[in-house]
């Protein structure tokens, strides 16, 4: 501002913003220091890098992420698909309008979609979109990944003298997922979910491929970053937890089934494999490998991620952990009653 009067000489008061060069001086101080630090560090960051429990972790990473990327791309592709393709009123003539009957009927649905979990809470998160009520789409997440014919599959294969565990693993994932559904009939709250965004909206002469495009790149780029979050946690757990720590409850049922549970929900594997991870636990009742089967794919570290980035980190606390309860629950009523 310039002050001007009789007899005295203009004053200007200069702003922070007319001094760019300062500006650029220590933004270059910054940077220096930087480089300097990370020349310093970089043999040891290296030599850390390559050291045998960060080798494990590393490859453990890895596996977990290409294990799961090629569902969450199919997961990605029917969202995406299911957005740009599929008319509203095409959801509301499918399922019952009573949330409380179009939990068995998404539920069952599941069956469909070959996919892991990664696929499903894309695919759910576009169902929401789409006005599908939660319940429904909630239920269909949690069966997508553990009803469909891949994954019954593959545990015949893996429990070649044990076909009960296929029926079991129907029944018990199932049952859960209804339970799930109806549970947020009864007592959800719609404050407790936040509804996931998709890309913005053209208005009514939107082109439908290019809205597939958007809707695949946004709905991919963002559940691919948590399912790297999830995977760094599984990960770590599987390397800083030794194996011994395991066996010292494998000789009681009830903290068998406990332990199993928890490790199901800490390794992430992908459903379409976990029945060959159970299958190996020999030390353990059919029960508790029946739990490890039914948990993991409906609560894992990864999933809980991208329910935390689709749904809200108050969302996945509270329905992870009231499915963790219900899947643990119906695990031993099915393996009482059916091995």
């Amino acid at each position: 501002m310039v002050e001007t009067s009789l007899g005295s000489v203009p004053r200007i008061q200069a702003s922070p913003a007319a001094t760019p060069p300062q500006r650029r001086r220590g933004t270059g101080r910054l940077l220096t220091g930087a480089l300097v630090v990370a020349a310093i560090a970089a043999p040891v960051l290296a030599w850390a890098w390559d050291t045998g429990g960060v080798r494990a972790w590393r490859t453990l990473l890895v596996a977990i992420v290409v294990q799961g990327l090629p569902f969450l791309v199919l997961g990605t592709i029917v969202s995406a698909a299911i957005g740009a393709f599929v008319p509203a009123r095409v959801f509301a003539r499918l399922l019952p309008r009573n949330p409380a009957l179009a939990v068995p009927v998404a539920g069952v649905a599941g069956a469909v979609l070959p996919g892991c979990e990664c696929a499903s809470v894309p695919v759910a998160g576009s169902l929401m979109r789409r006005g599908v009520a939660p319940a429904a789409a909630l239920a269909f997440l949690l069966a997508a990944p553990a009803v469909n014919p891949v994954v019954l599959v593959s545990t015949a294969i893996a429990f070649p003298d044990a076909p009960e565990m296929v029926f079991a693993r129907l029944g018990a994932s199932l049952a859960t997922a209804l339970v799930m559904g109806w549970l947020w009939v009864a007592f959800g709250r719609p404050e407790w979910l936040r509804l996931p965004k998709g890309p913005a909206e053209h208005g009514a002469g939107r082109n439908p491929l290019d809205e597939f495009r958007r809707g695949l790149q946004h709905d991919f780029l963002h559940a691919g970053g948590f399912l790297v979050v999830g995977a760094a946690a599984a990960a770590t757990f599987n390397v800083l937890v030794p194996p011994s720590v395991l066996r010292t409850f494998s000789d009681s049922p009830w903290l068998g089934v406990l332990a199993l549970a928890v490790l199901a929900v800490v390794l992430a594997v992908c459903s379409e494999a976990d029945a060959f991870v159970a299958a190996s636990l020999t030390g353990f009742s059919p029960t508790a490998r029946l739990a490890f089967l039914v948990v993991g794919p409906m609560v894992d570290l990864k999933l809980i991620a991208l329910q935390s980035g689709s749904f809200g980190r108050a969302f996945a606390a509270r329905f992870s952990s009231a499915t963790f309860v219900v899947a643990v629950l119906a695990s031993i009523l099915t393996g009482g009653i059916l091995l």
